[in-house]
């Protein structure tokens, strides 16, 4: 489990909205709703919750979820220190004390002991129990929970439980408009123009490649990462294979192809 605490609100972060998912998220908070944010990989998710935090003024902490990511490790545990036995808090009860944002990243991804963590947090209770201090704490004014879920994704044991989901608000997340993701390319890397527009052509390209059989198809960080090595100074089909190409798919034919199609396009 990666724990990121952002307190700095120094550099203003960029975000292009695509729908009123800013206007949906300040509803949410003065209204203490939990908020599920959903949508393939590289689609803003992370970016959006960001800028959120920015906009509010508020200290965010991201839990990245994997499969062993448990409620202790949410929670807090004890350790030895020195001759003493001690109690440091997760991040969730940080969090919950701080009246912070906390952003659980994936949150399919963590064991079924996380969403059980989280049940009372989600409802009228605001609070969270600890169970190996005997204490329950009510959270701070402010506080507010977000999760991001990619249903295109999860297979299986990894979906989302509907008793889960609608703890939640959802708030869909989508590849933006090839207007919407020029914008995004030139005030996020400075690239030429001509550049930014014929990446999103590639991903456009690329994402209605469905006979590719992809598990995941372009992002926009992929394009932004091309972007910025073209800029760095790495010839511009190199920089699309190495941060397009490449980690869309270890298949050699597939590469190929994609290489082919890249080519003619930039």
């Amino acid at each position: 489990m990666e724990t990121i605490i952002d307190t700095s609100i120094e550099k203003k972060i960029f975000y292009s909205p695509s729908g009123k998912e800013i206007e949906v998220f300040h509803h949410a908070f003065n209204c203490k709703i939990p908020i599920l944010l959903k949508g393939p990989t590289g689609t803003g998710k992370t970016r959006f919750i960001e800028f959120m935090a920015q906009e509010l003024n508020k200290e965010l902490i991201t839990i990245s979820c994997h499969e062993e990511t448990s409620s202790t490790d949410l929670i807090g545990r004890y350790i030895i220190k020195g001759a003493e036995t001690i109690w440091i808090d997760g991040p969730l009860t940080t969090a919950v004390k701080n009246g912070s944002i906390v952003y659980l990243d994936e949150i399919a991804e963590a064991r079924p002991d996380v969403l059980v963590a989280i049940h009372a947090l989600t409802d009228h209770r605001k609070e969270l129990h600890i169970d190996k201090l005997g204490k329950t704490i009510k959270a701070k004014e402010g506080f507010m929970l977000v999760a991001s879920f990619n249903p295109g994704y999860q297979k299986g044991f990894k979906e989302l439980k509907p008793s889960t989901r609608q703890r939640f608000i959802s708030v869909p997340f989508q590849y933006p408009s090839a207007e919407k993701e020029l914008e995004i390319l030139m005030n996020e890397t400075n690239v030429a123009k001509k550049d930014a527009q014929n990446l999103v052509k590639i991903a456009t390209k690329i994402r209605n490649l469905t006979e590719l059989g992809l598990t995941e198809t372009v992002s926009t960080r992929l394009i932004v990462d091309a972007a910025l090595l073209i800029v760095s100074g790495l010839p511009k089909r190199l920089a699309v294979q190495v941060a397009v190409i490449e980690p869309l798919s270890d298949d050699l034919e597939i590469t190929a192809a994609l290489k082919d199609l890249c080519d003619l396009l930039i």
